[in-house]
C-alpha cells in the first residue's frame, strides 16, 4: 500500500526481460528435485504435484520415489489394493488425496488408454485434478507454456506487479495476471473466457519457438523464486534476480496494514487440537496393523466426542471400515 506522499513507482515489468533473468537464475539455483529429471513421465509429475499439495518437498521426495517404483504408471496404481495405497501414502497428510489419485489412475486407464491426457480440459476432468495440478502437468511434463499459479507464484506476482507484501487469497484473475508475465502463452480454456477484474490483456502467442520454450521454463522459475527467495516472511531481496523490477522494492518495501496482517493470520490453518490431527492419529494406528480394535482407538484422544466424530468422517470418506463381529468392534483399511 502506498504512503500518502509517495507516488506510485512503475517497475519495468517486461516479460522477455523477466523471463531471461529468472530462467538464468533458475538454471543455477533451481533445486534438483527428483521429478524434475527429464526422464520423469507425465504420470510421475502428476503424482508429485498431488503429493506436494500443502506438504513440504523434503517429506514428499522419498515417498514419491518409493511410490513410482511400486506403481510407475496409472495401470499399476489402478489395480493396487486400496489398503496398500493408503499405507504407502504414510505421513503425507490429507489421505483422501491418495484415494483420489487412485481414482485418477483408473480414469486414465478407462478413458485414456492408460496414459495421462495432454489437454488442460481433459486433465481437469480427472478425479482429484484441479486447475493448478492440470496446468502444472501441462507445463512441467508436457512442455506447454501456460500459467501455473501456486502460493509461491501468487506471492511473487503481488510483490513484483502490485507492490503488496502479502500474497492475499487466491483470485479468479490470478491465471490471467500471471499469464501477462510470460512472453508466450499456449491456448488455455480459462484464459479464453472473459474474467472481470483482469489487470491486463493476455499476451498473444508470438509464434517464436524460443519464446515458447522460455515461457514454459518461466513457470518453474517463478515458483522456485517464491519458494527460495521471495518467501512469505523474510524475502531475500538481495538475492533476487529481478529485484530492480519489483514494485514492492521500488516503493520502499512497505509493510502491510495491521488489518491485512490479521486477515492473513486468520487464513492460516491450525493443526494442534483439530479434527485433522485426530484423523491423522486414527489413520496412523490403522495403517500400522491389519485390524485395530475400537477400544485401542479410543485411547488415542481424550475428547471422545471429537474422536468419534473424526472416526465417522473417516468412514464417510472411505478411508477406514468399521466392522462388528461377536460383539467386538474393529477398524481396518478398505481392501
Amino acid at each position: 500500500m502506498n504512503t500518502p506522499h509517495q507516488p506510485p513507482v512503475e517497475p519495468a515489468v517486461e516479460p522477455t526481460v523477466l523471463t531471461e533473468k529468472l530462467n538464468t537464475w533458475f538454471g543455477v539455483h533451481g533445486r534438483d528435485l527428483l521429478w524434475r529429471h527429464p526422464d520423469t513421465s507425465a504420470w510421475g509429475v502428476l503424482v508429485s504435484e498431488v503429493m506436494a499439495q500443502q506438504t513440504p518437498v523434503r517429506r514428499v521426495e522419498p515417498l514419491w520415489q518409493a511410490w513410482m517404483q511400486r506403481w510407475p504408471d496409472p495401470a499399476a496404481l489402478a489395480s493396487a489394493p486400496t489398503a496398500e495405497v493408503l499405507r504407502a501414502w504414510a505421513n503425507l497428510g490429507y489421505p483422501r488425496r491418495a484415494l483420489r489419485l487412485q481414482e485418477c489412475a483408473r480414469a486414465c486407464v478407462e478413458k485414456h488408454q492408460g496414459e495421462v491426457p495432454t489437454t488442460i480440459s481433459e486433465l481437469e476432468a480427472l478425479p482429484g485434478v484441479g486447475s493448478y495440478t492440470a496446468r502444472a502437468v501441462a507445463a512441467f511434463a508436457l512442455g506447454q507454456a501456460v500459467p501455473v499459479v501456486d502460493t509461491n507464484v501468487r506471492r511473487v506476482y503481488r510483490r513484483v506487479v502490485d507492490g503488496e507484501f502479502l500474497q492475499g487469497p487466491a483470485r479468479s484473475r490470478d491465471l490471467r495476471d500471471v499469464a501477462t508475465l510470460l512472453p508466450y502463452v499456449d491456448p488455455d480454456p480459462s484464459l479464453s473466457r472473459r474474467q472481470p477484474g483482469a489487470s491486463q490483456p493476455i499476451p498473444q502467442p508470438s509464434g517464436n519457438p524460443a519464446h515458447r520454450d522460455a515461457a514454459n521454463l518461466m513457470c518453474a522459475s517463478l515458483m522456485e523464486l517464491g519458494a527460495l527467495v521471495c518467501t512469505a516472511k523474510n524475502p531475500s531481496c538481495e538475492q533476487c534476480p529481478i529485484s530492480e523490477h519489483c514494485r514492492w522494492v521500488a516503493l520502499g518495501k512497505p509493510l502491510p496494514t495491521q488489518e491485512a496482517q490479521d486477515e492473513a493470520k486468520r487464513r492460516v490453518q491450525k493443526f494442534a487440537g483439530t479434527d485433522r490431527q485426530v484423523r491423522g492419529k486414527i489413520m496412523a494406528a490403522v495403517r500400522g496393523a491389519d485390524v485395530v480394535s475400537k477400544a485401542d482407538v479410543t485411547q488415542l484422544w481424550a475428547d471422545q466426542v471429537q474422536l468419534e466424530r473424526c472416526l465417522e468422517s473417516l468412514v464417510a470418506d472411505g478411508l477406514v471400515v468399521v466392522e462388528v463381529a461377536a460383539g467386538n468392534i474393529t477398524i481396518r483399511l478398505p481392501h
